[in-house]
């Protein structure tokens, strides 16, 4: 269950007070948009049926309401995650502290979230880059606490990656072509 493992990949980033809501965030934002599937799974068979058929129905407050918005805010948040991911995986990291997250997730925040977020989300998420895990701890856990090499576990996280990046990227093109992207500051 892909929305399962969404779960307990933010688990693994650890300090729950911290990331809690973003866990709650993007646990509703899924909600809501299998909540429009579920109303009628053989018309939106894909994400693009209901943002097609939510354009038709909210007229001019389109995309701001229902499963579009909800998924506009879900794409961010993996794009966070998938940049987050990528740069573990190609070794970038603090050379003074190498067992540090904070540059990987710094630059997955200024790529994926920063430009949406107003001052006081901004200085919220350069605060918890503190309480985020060491590098050893979070591999560890993604391997379900399991002692695993490092370049093993990365290998999985390059795997996971070539599989999501392509869909993660024809949403974003989706969002794109529909004009259906929104950039106030939250």
């Amino acid at each position: 269950n892909p929305i399962s493992s969404l779960s307990s990949l933010l688990d693994c980033l650890g300090t729950p007070i911290v990331y809690a809501p973003v866990k709650a965030d993007l646990a509703g934002n899924i909600k809501k948009i299998r909540a429009v599937y579920e109303t009628n799974p053989t018309k939106f068979k894909t994400l693009q049926n209901i943002l097609e058929a939510e354009k038709e129905m909210y007229g001019s407050a389109w995309p701001k309401v229902g499963a579009t918005l909800a998924l506009m805010w879900l794409k961010r948040g993996l794009k966070f995650i998938q940049v987050l991911m990528q740069s573990l995986c190609d070794g970038e990291r603090d050379e003074e502290n190498p067992n540090l997250i904070r540059v990987n997730a710094t630059k997955a925040y200024e790529m994926a979230l920063r430009k949406y977020h107003g001052w006081i989300l901004q200085k919220l998420f350069l605060g918890s880059v503190y309480a985020l895990p060491y590098k050893s701890d979070l591999l560890k856990a993604l391997e379900m606490g399991k002692e695993v090499k490092e370049e093993e576990t990365l290998e999985k996280i390059h795997q996971f990656l070539t599989r999501v990046t392509p869909i993660l990227d024809a949403i974003y093109e989706m969002y794109t072509k529909m004009n259906a992207e929104l950039n106030y500051k939250a």
